[in-house]
């Protein structure tokens, strides 16, 4: 026996139980003969295609709500699996198309068709369908959902891209300011203190061949050589100051004493100081923080070499006559401020791929758990803010 077919057996016992079950049944379920007219329809199939049962009865099915494609296209018979499940003995389970309402409305559904077969003759198909529009509507979020995660994705895998091509942009370009201070450091070390230990020790032994002489000499001329010497020795002692004075100023580029002895707070205004100095810029500087307050060593270091990038950009490129610096704490944070009258510049300037002093001075105020703020106009000067939570 096919398993696709429906035979319907015989006996009004068995009508009448079938007559139960189509009425208790949620699903949508009519019959067909094979001229597509409707035998049967149970209640819960004719609400839902806007009808009561009598109205739907002899009339043909696939004009009445098969007639159209989803998109109101027409749907011819002969090409409705409905129908050829008792003209070519097809069975069929279709989950893409819709039937038409009495008010001319669709609903997606999702339908059956088996021939129905009494002895060995078709005598047409009983059809079973259920209304999928709330399924429908949920695969569709769901879907919406899913080319949204993956846009996202797509979104945050190109920003982590670009955010790692940076990355790596700035090690190469740390290790290029790594080495090229190296460099520099060396050839100060070779062409200043070089240079003076040269004459030192061209000193020491101008000292040691005069002193052999000494024995030999009339006691005018050791005088005159006593006084020579003393010359010699003092010009030994400018060139040793020159020594301590030249390797304290490179020490002090390397990692300033002045943070290990008297603190951030301290080292923060020497090196603004300083800057102004050299720079010969007008300062304003204020500071509002509690003497007590102490960064941890690795915080300090880092809020230190953010604020000297600050002030080298301000150097390099604002072309500035004044400067304002404000230190003090905001909202629980280390707020440090860095403004200029400068030249000023454009967002693009300040986001570039090559921009390596902002891309370092944020990723130090990252790994501090803060953030770096830069505000600039063209002509209007620059504003940098770095904000650090306290521990």
């Amino acid at each position: 026996m096919n398993a696709d077919v429906l035979h319907l057996p015989s006996g009004a016992l068995w009508r009448n139980r079938l007559g139960l079950l189509l009425e208790s049944t949620g699903e949508g379920v009519f019959g067909i003969d094979l001229a597509g007219d409707c035998v049967f329809i149970n209640p819960a199939g004719a609400r839902m295609l806007g009808y009561a049962a009598g109205e739907v009865m002899g009339r043909n099915m696939h004009a009445l709500t098969h007639h159209s494609h989803p998109d109101g296209s027409p749907y011819a018979d002969s090409d409705c699996p409905i129908f050829n499940a008792f003209r070519n003995g097809l069975p069929c389970r279709v989950d893409t198309e819709v039937f038409w309402r009495r008010d001319g409305s669709a609903f997606a559904v999702e339908y059956s068709s088996h021939p129905i077969v009494e002895g060995a003759q078709v005598h047409g198909a009983v059809i079973t369908f259920i209304d999928i529009t709330d399924r429908k509507r949920a695969a569709d979020e769901l879907q919406r959902a899913h080319d949204e995660l993956e846009r996202r994705v797509a979104a945050r895998t190109g920003e982590l891209s670009q955010a790692l091509a940076q990355l790596r942009e700035l090690s190469a370009y740390s290790e290029q300011v790594r080495e090229e201070e190296r460099t520099r450091i060396a050839r100060e070390v070779h062409d200043e203190l070089g240079s003076l230990l040269v004459a030192l020790k061209m000193d020491v032994n101008w000292l040691h061949k005069r002193l052999g002489e000494q024995a030999a000499r009339t006691p005018e001329a050791a005088d005159g050589m006593r006084t020579q010497m003393r010359c010699k020795c003092q010009n030994m002692s400018r060139l040793i100051e020159n020594a301590v004075d030249n390797v304290g100023r490179i020490i002090t580029d390397l990692r300033p004493s002045i943070l290990d002895h008297q603190g951030l707070w301290a080292a923060l205004e020497w090196q603004a100081q300083e800057f102004a100095q050299s720079a010969e810029l007008a300062l304003d500087w204020r500071m509002d923080v509690p003497p007590a307050l102490h960064l941890p060593e690795p915080a300090a270091i880092a809020v230190f070499r953010i604020f000297q990038e600050m002030l080298s950009n301000v150097g390099r490129h604002a072309r500035a006559s004044a400067i304002d610096i404000a230190i003090g704490l905001q909202d629980g944070q280390l707020h440090l401020r860095v403004r200029d009258d400068g030249v000023g510049a454009t967002r693009q300037a300040l986001e570039a791929p090559t921009a390596y002093g902002v891309m370092g001075m944020r990723e130090r105020a990252r790994q501090l758990g803060g953030q770096l703020r830069i505000t600039s106009e063209p002509g209007a000067g620059s504003s940098l803010q770095l904000w650090v939570p306290l521990p």
